[in-house]
């Protein structure tokens, strides 16, 4: 049931996702649809109202440039949850082969100029719980 109520949504939401990424981005698309990907998020794991966590999708920006480069699922805490607006990816790579990034849930979008993890307002007791991939 979940497979075609999500698949019915798709066909009537994909034309209208495409317009509004190339309008604005994925902080655009996380605001017109984030409830209904999070709720998407919720029935995928069978989790219903009376879940002691919260959750909620945010956008994903990219540490040092501020780019929305996607978005995720964060779950924890209610008063925590509320306070994420965000998550912020650092990236390094190791021996030039081997790529590290975090996800990082932050109550400040401004990551630009941002070098590392230090610089942000990192919120506690979140954790990401999903990953929204966006096929263009």
């Amino acid at each position: 049931a979940v497979a075609t109520v999500t698949l019915v949504v798709a066909s009537f939401a994909a034309p209208q996702l495409k317009s509004i990424l190339k309008a604005g981005g994925m902080i655009a698309v996380v605001s017109a649809f984030g409830k209904d990907i999070n709720n998407g998020f919720n029935k995928l794991w069978g989790r219903g109202k009376d879940s002691k966590l919260k959750t909620k999708v945010v956008p994903i920006l990219s540490l040092g440039s501020g780019t929305a480069i996607g978005a995720v699922q964060v779950m924890g805490p209610a008063s925590q949850v509320d306070r994420v607006v965000a998550v912020a990816q650092p990236e390094v790579t190791l021996f030039g082969e081997i790529r590290l990034r975090a996800l990082i849930p932050i109550a400040n979008k401004n990551t630009k100029g941002v070098k590392n993890a230090s610089g942000l307002e990192i919120v506690d007791q979140v954790g990401v719980s999903g990953i929204v991939d966006i096929k263009l």
